[in-house]
């Protein structure tokens, strides 16, 4: 047997033996794929398709649109809807709706500020004050607050205030001063509870700090606590309201001529009573509706110092919701 005689380089090493240097499957300097390595394949994602939601959709539809049909083959004189929806009475009796309650809303908030305030009063008489008056008008009803401001001469027939002013009560007493006063102070008992949640909101270190500043308790309630008491009391404040346009049409007990009465009027006179009751009910959406839009805008105003991204508008919730609508591209 023959032996194999390799030999050796300068440096020692055999021969034949490979040259030193770099592995043929090292990653090239340039930072490329691996040579020799399969390639990568590519990844389709398919998104979730959610048929439970075009299922609701059409279910939703369905039943709109059967309830739509039922409207359609009612009794009902959609005609007469239509002619009246404008009429000189209802228009008019709209434009009292809006003013009573406004005014009876401005009125119950000035109040409900004030008695939360005094309840929130380490002044144990005006703290009593305060509670008395929120338990009174929030334990009656506001249709016999109204019949009892009605009949207000029954206890006192002359309203006299000495040099100052002196008249019968049945004079003082319109239809709108009543109106105003059950439905006022029934709303600032609710909006006394309302601004007492809003200002214990606010930490108490915001009043220290502010008297430790040298504020008064006036202006620190003023200045500091009610305005980021704000964010907290809108959202019931504008519910508030709205509700008021709804409880205003109990106001037609004491003879004022709101949307509703005027409606009732009008359908008495010609027949068509639930016509007319349609009619107040588009008038009441529409109010609703224009008022729910300042209220949102108000609120969305107040919470910019807390909300790191503002709450969608109604144009950008569309936007929105038109984007879901199309088919999104699938990622390679």
């Amino acid at each position: 047997m023959t032996d194999v005689n390799f030999g050796k380089g300068p440096d020692g090493t055999p021969a034949d033996a490979p040259a030193a240097g770099p592995p043929a499957d090292a990653r090239p300097p340039t930072g490329g794929p691996l040579a020799g390595a399969v390639p990568y394949e590519a990844i389709l994602a398919v998104p979730v398709r959610h048929y439970g939601r075009w299922v609701a959709a059409v279910v939703i539809v369905a039943l709109l649109a059967w309830l739509g049909y039922a409207f359609s083959q009612g009794d009902i004189i959609w005609a007469t809807v239509g002619d009246k929806l404008f009429d000189p009475t209802i228009v008019k009796g709209a434009g009292h709706t809006i003013v009573i309650s406004v005014c009876a809303m401005a009125l119950g908030l000035v109040l409900g500020v004030l008695f939360a305030v005094m309840r929130l009063s380490k002044n144990p008489v005006t703290g009593g004050v305060a509670w008395l008056y929120i338990w009174f008008f929030r334990g009656t009803p506001v249709y016999v607050q109204l019949l009892m401001w009605f009949n207000l001469s029954l206890i006192f027939p002359v309203i006299n205030l000495g040099p100052i002013y002196k008249n019968d009560t049945v004079a003082v007493m319109t239809p709108f001063v009543v109106a105003l006063l059950g439905l006022g102070l029934n709303e600032g008992a609710y909006m006394a509870e309302i601004v007492r949640a809003g200002i214990q909101s606010v930490d108490e270190g915001q009043t220290e700090a502010s008297h430790a500043l040298g504020m008064t308790g006036a202006k620190t309630m003023r200045r500091i606590v009610l305005p980021q008491a704000m964010r907290v009391i809108i959202p019931p404040t504008g519910n508030e309201f709205i509700n008021m346009l709804k409880t205003s049409s109990l106001v037609s007990v004491v003879q004022y001529t709101e949307l509703l009465r005027a409606a009732s009027d009008i359908g008495n006179d010609t027949t068509a009573i639930m016509e007319m009751y349609f009619v107040a009910s588009v008038w009441y959406v529409v109010l609703t509706s224009v008022f729910s839009v300042g209220q949102f805008y108000l609120e969305r105003r107040y919470a910019r110092g807390t909300l790191r991204s503002l709450p969608l508008t109604p144009w950008q919730k569309v936007r929105a919701n038109l984007s879901t609508l199309r088919r999104p591209k699938a990622a390679v």
